[in-house]
């Protein structure tokens, strides 16, 4: 069970902030100063960088999406939503606004339940952003390489196999990447002779 948690909790109407902030207390997380105004909440998540956000819906729909906005966008971990009676419409929206889960009340083993779907949903998705990234870098570097053996199958009138180990022989003499080889004869800074492994 994930504990010992940097919480900000946010909510147009501070009194309601105090029972969420003694239930998470109670589950072992730290509660940083309350956010009232999407201002606060901006200044919080700069200085204090939270695991988590919690934005309580309470009366002003329209100011909790504004705090679950400016959260997602500038905070460092997911973003919960409390909300009244199961509202689908404000969770529609709040979802659009980016939440990684929400919870009705302040109970307990409901709010614990929700970090839990929260952080893991949070991790999920920053793993697959960097699996995306590895697959756009390896992507990236394979056009790099085929432009680059283009262009040394036109000038030494090779073909593809032998233009590759004019990449690859000059790579392993100067101790480089393929692609950093590639890339220099795509922009025109080397020239690699037929005997690549002496240029």
């Amino acid at each position: 069970m994930e504990s010992n948690l940097r919480v900000l909790i946010a909510d147009e109407d501070q009194s309601t902030l105090e029972g969420l902030r003694a239930t998470l207390e109670g589950l072992g997380h730290e509660v940083i100063p309350f956010a009232v105004s999407v201002r606060e909440a901006a200044e919080l998540i700069a200085r204090e960088d939270p695991n988590l956000t919690i934005v309580m819906v309470h009366q002003d729909d329209e100011h909790a999406l504004s705090l679950i906005s400016e959260a997602v966008e500038y905070a460092s971990g997911p973003v919960i939503a409390t909300v009244r009676d199961g509202d689908a419409d404000f969770l529609a929206r709040a979802a659009e606004h980016g939440i990684s889960a929400y919870v009705e009340g302040t109970a307990a083993q409901s709010v614990q339940g929700a970090i839990e779907i929260a952080l893991r949903r949070y991790r999920e998705t920053a793993e697959l952003a960097g699996k995306v990234d590895q697959l756009e870098g390896a992507l990236e570097r394979r056009v790099i390489i085929e432009r680059a053996k283009g262009i040394l199958m036109e000038r030494h009138s090779a073909d593809e196999r032998h233009a590759f180990e004019l990449l690859r022989d000059n790579a392993r003499s100067h101790s480089r990447r393929v692609v950093d080889v590639a890339q220099t004869v795509v922009d025109g800074r080397s020239l690699l002779p037929k005997d690549a492994g002496g240029g």
